[in-house]
């Protein structure tokens, strides 16, 4: 791990998150940041089905069209996971500016924070990481962590 980041656990209930993509990488982001109770705006000018599904139900709100300087206002975190890697790094710059933590799909680099793998239980919340290094560990450890608090 290049640097360490600190494990936090934070209230998300009602907090303003935005998510630039559509795509599979925010659709997971996304299912797993409405377990917590944050308000998700996504824009991109495609979603994948169940993030179609989700705007209809009401669970998130949608944009359809590409990212926008200024999409960052109001939001308390903003995930940039669109496929344009060069949109990605504008979203972080702009929230450099405004103070907005960001993660960055697809540069580590670029991310204040990692987005975990989550395990919830009823009375248990377990975040896994590896700092961006290895994903197959981090689900193999996952399904380890699921198969043990069962």
């Amino acid at each position: 791990m290049d640097r360490p980041y600190f494990p936090m656990f934070i209230d998300l209930t009602g907090k303003n998150i935005m998510v630039a993509g559509g795509g599979t990488i925010a659709l997971r982001r996304v299912r797993t940041l409405l377990k917590f109770g944050a308000d998700i705006h996504v824009i991109a000018p495609e979603l994948c089905e169940e993030l179609v599904q989700m705007e209809e139900e009401g669970k998130i709100t949608a944009e359809y069209r590409a990212y926008r300087t200024g999409d960052i206002d109001g939001a308390q975190i903003v995930l940039a996971a669109t496929d344009d890697h060069e949109v990605n790094r504008r979203i972080w710059e702009e929230c450099q500016a405004s103070g907005i933590i960001v993660n960055v799909a697809d540069d580590k680099s670029l991310c204040d924070f990692y987005f975990p793998s989550v395990v919830m239980t009823d009375d248990t919340v377990i975040g896994i990481n590896c700092g961006g290094m290895d994903h197959a560990k981090v689900k193999e450890t996952r399904i380890k962590i699921e198969k043990a608090v069962r």
